[in-house]
């Protein structure tokens, strides 16, 4: 460390702020906020950092600077700018490089309303932006056909329609304007269309449903009932869009909801903007972790960024776990029961199903990577010191003591290597004793491999509880491979996984890929154990009958059976076929047993 840098650490104020580090040849490397520079900064200063990538960044820091400000919300706001003007390489960014479509009412005499990307401040209304096309060209052909507003870009001036410069076009005739042009429509009723429509834009239906509700019975007062009945489908047309977009509770009003998942690569955040009960924005994003991040760190940091992208002043947000930031004028609420939870696990749901998607995406495009992250993430829940690259798995199978065999199977990668299966047979085990038989499964197993310099696997998969468990471990004991080989236990009734010397299970998220591909590996030792077991009793029933016939040996039992494949046709068989398979003698002496039998 060069002395400036240490002076700099040893002088640090404890204060709110934001730090910023530079390498050697004065590139930014990292943007940091802080509720205590002093404290936050000498923590990546420690001898005992965890992550790597932290650790090579923190040996290229040759300067640093800080900021300070007066609260964690300015500080996160301060960083937050500053991430996105420099844009440093070891930063979690919300990188979005799409061009989200807005609903704009143009700035006119008679305003437009039209979908666009680009936002041109002339005092237009800009509602957006929207994650998706298709929900806001949804939106706006619902409102065209509630309300004839005008499609042409004349300048409807007062003095240009008064003076006759225009006249109606074929929009009108087909009854979708109301013809303003030739102050056929007043400013006054085409206004109160746009305020109606602005409500429905906003999620609040009650301006429209009202303007339609008058328009409806002032023609029928009139005994204009077809113009009534085009009014009242319009009103269906409304209430129909209002069915289908999401309706939370009407009680819900001005909320921000965010929803959360994560691995060991990347965080997936998923935002809700809720107006009168109803989710009028919904965005879903993915960001990769750099240094490790944690879940609150990425959350406060999307937090801000994303309440920004869409415009939201909203003084209530809901959140699926508390953060430590404190945002002026606004509550931060992780609700415990009733609707508002309802929405905050929709919320998250939405980024799960999102993380999903990606993750398909990833295992067809790149399946390297796919395997990779699932390892990594097998690696930290299960505690190991490396990746799962070599999985075994054991099951034993008998019926009531009978015919037992051990089941190995090996996965490479996390798939099934199936040249490596190896099925045992108990030599040393007496009767129906499933942890003895483990244990000498393990033992024959591994002294094998270790006698024939095999590479050995990083994971040791054994069906059923503890006490197989202890069996197995018993065994790595004697071959001194325990703790250098991670060996657990996986039950089958409420999948809990056991770790040596550990009486409390770990219980995995039933949607996690960790237990999906321990349930696959238990699950392939099971099917193949059971077909080695179902060969060998079924083998071991026809030899018992074939046995019965004197001076009839094993092998000649083989031969037949390597012939003509199961005991019945060996019955049938005629005497020249016997005698082609094992000779005269022996062959008179079955075909008379069978005969004589029958």
């Amino acid at each position: 460390m060069n002395p400036s840098l240490e002076l700099q650490l040893k002088t640090l104020p404890s204060e709110p702020g934001v730090y910023r580090y530079y390498d050697k040849n004065e590139q930014l490397l990292y943007v940091g906020k802080a509720k205590n520079l002093k404290k936050r900064v000498l923590s990546y200063f420690n001898k005992n950092l965890s992550g790597y990538r932290i650790r090579i960044m923190v040996g290229k820091i040759q300067r640093l600077e800080t900021t300070i400000v007066n609260s964690e919300y300015d500080a996160l706001l301060l960083e937050n700018n500053l991430i996105k003007e420099h844009q440093p390489f070891y930063n979690v960014m919300l990188k979005d490089d799409k061009t989200y479509p807005w609903i704009c009412i143009k700035n006119e005499e008679f305003p437009r309303i039209f979908l666009t990307r680009t936002v041109i401040k002339d005092g237009s209304e800009y509602y957006g932006p929207y994650a998706k096309v298709r929900p806001a060209k949804v939106l706006l052909d619902t409102i065209k056909h509630i309300y004839k507003l005008r499609t042409c870009n004349l300048n409807l001036s007062p003095n240009k329609i008064a003076e006759g410069k225009y006249k109606v076009c074929l929009e009108y005739h087909i009854k979708n304007c109301g013809g303003p042009c030739e102050g056929l429509e007043s400013k006054e009723e085409y206004n109160e269309k746009i305020d109606a429509i602005r409500g429905i834009i906003k999620g609040d239906f009650r301006k429209a449903k009202d303007y339609l509700v008058g328009q409806m019975m002032k023609y029928a007062s009139n005994l204009q009932f077809e113009d009534a009945q085009t009014v009242k489908e319009r009103l269906d047309i409304l209430e129909d869009y209002q069915a289908k977009n999401t309706v939370v509770n009407p009680n819900i009003d001005d909320v921000d909801v965010f929803g959360m998942t994560s691995d060991e690569t990347a965080a997936y955040i998923n935002f809700f903007k809720i107006r009168n009960g109803n989710i009028i924005q919904s965005f879903t994003t993915e960001i990769k972790k750099i240094l490790e991040e944690t879940d609150e760190d990425i959350l406060e940091e999307a937090l801000i960024e994303i309440r920004q992208k869409f415009g939201s002043d909203s003084k209530e947000v809901l959140l699926p776990f508390h953060l430590s930031v404190e945002i002026p004028n606004v509550k931060l609420i992780v609700p415990k029961v009733g609707d508002k939870k309802r929405i905050v696990e929709l919320s998250e749901k939405n980024a799960k199903e999102y993380r999903l998607e990606k993750l398909k995406q990833v295992q067809i495009v790149d399946p390297e990577r796919h395997t990779t992250r699932i390892m990594a993430e097998m690696q930290k829940l299960l505690r190991m010191p490396v990746e799962p690259r070599h999985i075994e798995g054991f099951d034993n199978s008998n019926i009531q003591g009978t015919n037992p065999v051990s089941a190995c199977v090996v996965f490479k990668d996390g798939k099934p290597s199936k040249a490596d299966y190896r099925i045992f047979h108990p030599k040393t085990v007496d009767g129906p004793n499933d942890f003895a038989t483990m244990e000498e499964a393990i033992f024959r197993r591994y002294k094998r491999m270790i006698d024939e310099g095999e590479s050995l696997p990083q994971l040791i998969l054994i069906d059923g509880g503890k006490g197989q468990l202890s069996s197995a471990v018993k065994s790595l004991k004697l071959l001194g491979l325990y703790g250098k080989i991670t060996v657990i236990g996986i039950a089958k009734r409420l999948e809990e996984i056991y770790f040596p010397e550990d009486s409390i299970p770990l219980y995995l998220d039933k949607k996690s890929e960790t237990l999906k591909v321990l349930q696959r590996v238990r699950d392939e030792a099971h099917r193949f154990g059971v077909k080695h077991h179902r060969t060998r009793r079924t083998n071991s029933t026809i030899k018992s009958e074939l046995d019965d016939i004197a001076g009839v040996g094993e092998k000649t039992i083989e031969l037949l059976l390597s012939k003509l494949k199961s005991v019945k046709r060996i019955k049938e068989a005629n005497l020249e076929t016997l005698e082609e398979i094992i000779g005269k003698s022996r062959a008179k002496i079955i075909h008379d047993f069978f005969n004589n039998a029958n």
